[in-house]
C-alpha cells in the first residue's frame, strides 16, 4: 500500500519496518483496549496476530477512555492499543486540522511522537462517531442532518460516553458547528453500546452518540443524521504503539491485520459479539484471523 493511499485513508503513514528493532524492549508486549466492545475485538486481533508472529503477549482490555490509556501508553504500563485516527489527533491536539484525511495523516505522527508513541499502518476500516435518532423522532422532528436538531434543543436530551460532554468532538463542537444545544445529557459509559441504544429506543433520550459500525443501527431501524460540515473526522483504525517496543516481525504482524480489516468486517465482528450469537471477542478475532490466513505466520 502506497504512502499516498495511506494518507487518503486518514491514518499515520509509516514504513511497515520503520522503527522495528530486533532488540526491542524486553518482556511481553502488553496489548490493551478501550472500554467498548469493538476496541476489545480489535485488541484481540492484535494480540493473537502478535502471538502468531512469535511475540510474547499479555492483555489488559477495557482499561477506559483516552484520558486513561494514552498516559498508560506513555508511561509504559501498556504497549499497544487500537485507535481511531481523527479523534485521536483531536485528543492529542484540540486545535488540529481534521478537515480531511490528508490533514490528519500529516499531523498525527508528530502529535504521537510528542507522547513517545507511533502509529503503524492504518486500516481501510473506519468507525465514525455519529448522531443517531429513532425513525419516529426523525419523522416527528423532520430530521435529516445534525443541524436540524438546533431548533429542538429545549426538548433534546442526548446520550453518549461521559467524555462526550467535554470533548471538542462532542457537545461543545456540535454547538459550535451546528448551533445544537441540549436540555440534558445522559452519560453512559458503554461506548455507544447496548445501554446507549436502549436509552434511545426506550425514549429516555432523543439522540445518541453511537459509532457508525454498531449493528444496532440497522437492527433497530435507527437513523444516522447527516454531517454535511464534516464535524466528525475520518476515523480509520490504527495500531498505536510505544516507541521501540516492537520488533520488525511484530510490526509486520499488526500491519498485516490493518491491510485486511474493512468497515464491513467491523460490522460483522460487532454483530457476532453483540448480537444473538454473543461470541467472545477472542473467539470472533481468532476466526477472522484464521479465515484470512493471519495465524499461519
Amino acid at each position: 500500500m502506497t504512502a499516498a493511499v495511506l494518507m487518503a485513508l486518514g491514518g499515520c503513514v509509516s514504513d511497515p519496518l520503520a522503527g522495528g528493532d530486533e532488540d526491542a524492549g524486553e518482556g511481553p508486549i502488553v496489548v490493551s483496549s478501550a472500554n467498548f466492545t469493538e476496541s476489545e475485538i480489535i485488541g484481540n486481533l492484535y494480540a493473537q496476530a502478535l502471538e502468531g508472529a512469535g511475540t510474547e503477549v499479555e492483555t489488559q482490555f477495557n482499561i477506559g477512555s483516552r484520558e486513561a490509556y494514552i498516559p498508560a501508553l506513555s508511561d509504559g504500563s501498556i504497549d499497544v492499543i487500537p485507535e481511531y485516527t481523527g479523534n485521536l489527533l483531536l485528543f492529542l491536539d484540540p486545535e488540529a486540522d481534521v478537515s480531511s484525511p490528508e490533514s490528519i495523516a500529516e499531523a498525527l505522527p508528530a502529535a504521537l511522537e510528542a507522547k513517545g508513541l507511533d502509529g503503524l499502518e492504518p486500516a481501510e476500516a473506519e468507525n465514525k462517531d455519529s448522531v443517531v435518532v429513532t425513525a419516529e423522532t426523525a419523522e416527528d422532528w423532520d430530521l435529516e442532518a445534525i443541524g436540524d436538531l438546533a431548533e429542538h434543543g429545549d426538548d433534546l436530551t442526548m446520550a453518549g460516553p461521559p467524555e462526550f460532554a467535554e470533548r471538542a468532538v462532542g457537545l461543545p463542537g456540535l454547538e459550535e458547528t451546528y448551533d445544537v444545544t441540549v436540555d440534558g445529557f445522559e452519560p453512559i459509559a458503554d461506548g455507544g453500546g447496548p445501554a446507549t441504544v436502549d436509552a434511545l429506543v426506550g425514549g429516555d433520550v432523543q439522540a445518541a452518540n453511537i459509532f457508525s459500525t454498531n449493528p444496532a443501527i440497522e437492527a433497530e431501524g435507527l437513523v444516522v443524521l447527516e454531517d454535511p460540515e464534516g464535524h466528525f473526522a475520518a476515523q480509520n483504525v490504527v495500531p498505536v504503539v510505544r516507541q521501540d517496543r516492537l520488533t520488525a516481525d511484530a510490526q509486520a504482524a499488526l500491519d498485516a491485520v490493518s491491510a485486511e480489516l474493512t468497515t464491513d468486517d467491523l460490522v460483522a465482528l460487532n454483530l457476532r459479539v453483540s448480537g444473538e450469537e454473543k461470541a467472545e471477542p477472542a473467539t470472533a478475532a481468532a476466526d477472522w484471523l484464521e479465515e484470512r490466513g493471519l495465524l499461519d505466520s
